[in-house]
């Protein structure tokens, strides 16, 4: 096995979107139970604690159930101005009467989608939530299958629905790490919606009603998404916002008030944008190194990655990192462009070590019988 270290300050001045998971810790501590900050473009978490741990989600839920109805508008299974009814049990148990987040529809009132959408992402309208399940599914509970059933298709394999709300119950949970992934679904899969989130105020029913993300009203560019809070959730808030091109994805929970969510949100967001960058590696075709060739018509084949390759890391991790090629060689001819051949190896400080294949970047025909027969020999002379 050849293993060949490459300089780690080799640098392709190339906007890439590969991915690579950087610190998850490092440098900042938070008074959020939970917590994950997230590249948006590659998925990458830049920083976790008790990311996988399954939490009750409160109204970061609706996240979910936003995800259920945006598709079925993307596939023309639902339209804007198609109308839903706040049924008795909507309004019973969402309306002003439960005492929960609401946006006051009346019931036996049939309102349009898209005011169904603003009073669940602006107003976090628990009747709006309850009338959109009951429109699609039949039920709540019914609903809350499906919400499971597509977690599992998105790769939320942990997360369990009751219901399309967040009202407390045992066995409704997920994660930080699924939620940031659910807002990544939202922002990049379903983005002709995403700008709702981005939307302050809201009125139905004569009562006008802020947005709850903080964030919103920062100097932070954020975007989106959501806001939690129940007392066995604590408050909680996935959030997104985008400088200078590069998107981030925040999610925390178990927090103790409004404020301290508020300060902890901003914080975490603020020391991701600045202590965060992505480094560009290789792009796709890029020639990483170049291996000795047995008995072919060329001694050397370009050995070069597939994908775009890059990786997010804190300054400091970067001055260390260090990136290696290893193959078994010399390549014994005939060789085939796009054979995989070796592995590009990266390694860094606070980060899991990664892997890209490598490949053959250009046809090596084997020469003729004679020269075969002479290159054995020589090796059998010289052991070469």
């Amino acid at each position: 096995m050849i293993v060949r270290l490459i300089s780690h300050s080799i640098i392709a001045l190339l906007f890439v979107a590969g991915s690579f998971t950087a610190a998850t810790g490092a440098g900042f501590e938070t008074k959020a139970t939970y917590a994950v900050l997230m590249d948006g473009e590659t998925g990458d978490i830049l920083y976790e604690k008790e990311g996988d741990v399954l939490m009750a989600p409160a109204s970061m839920t609706k996240l979910m159930t936003m995800t259920l109805l945006f598709e079925a508008l993307k596939e023309g299974r639902l339209s804007l101005t198609d109308t839903m009814s706040i049924s008795e049990n909507a309004w019973r148990r969402g309306g002003a009467a439960s005492g929960s987040s609401t946006m006051f529809a009346e019931v036996n009132s049939r309102i349009p989608v898209e005011d169904l959408i603003r009073g669940v992402i602006v107003q976090s309208g628990n009747d709006a939530c309850i009338a959109i399940a009951e429109g699609m599914s039949g039920s709540e509970e019914a609903f809350a299958e499906e919400m499971t059933r597509r977690g599992r298709e998105l790769g939320l394999a942990q997360a369990e629905f009751r219901n399309s709300t967040g009202w407390p119950h045992p066995e409704h949970r997920m994660t930080a790490r699924e939620l940031a992934q659910l807002a990544r679904h939202l922002i990049y899969d379903l983005s002709d919606y995403y700008p709702y989130y981005a939307e302050r105020e809201f009125t139905w029913n004569g009562i006008t009603q802020s947005n709850r993300n903080p964030l919103l009203y920062m100097n932070l560019n954020v975007d989106g998404l959501k806001t939690g809070h129940t007392e066995a959730s604590g408050y909680g808030l996935v959030a997104s916002g985008e400088q200078n091109g590069r998107r981030l994805i925040m999610v925390i929970n178990g927090l103790t008030s409004e404020r301290e969510r508020s300060e902890e949100s901003e914080k975490l967001l603020r020391w991701g944008f600045r202590e965060f960058k992505t480094y560009d590696l290789y792009a796709a075709g890029d020639v990483v190194e170049n291996a000795e060739v047995w008995q072919g018509v060329y001694d050397l084949v370009p050995l070069v990655v597939a994908e775009d390759v890059s990786l997010t890391l804190t300054r400091a991790a970067r001055r260390d990192m260090k990136v290696s090629a290893n193959w078994d060689g010399p390549i014994a001819a005939p060789i085939k462009a796009g054979q995989e051949v070796g592995t590009l190896t990266i390694e860094a400080p606070n980060a899991p070590t990664r892997h890209f294949a490598i490949y053959a970047g250009a046809n090596v025909d084997q020469i003729g019988l004679f020269g075969r027969a002479m290159s054995s020999l020589l090796q059998m002379v010289t052991g070469e």
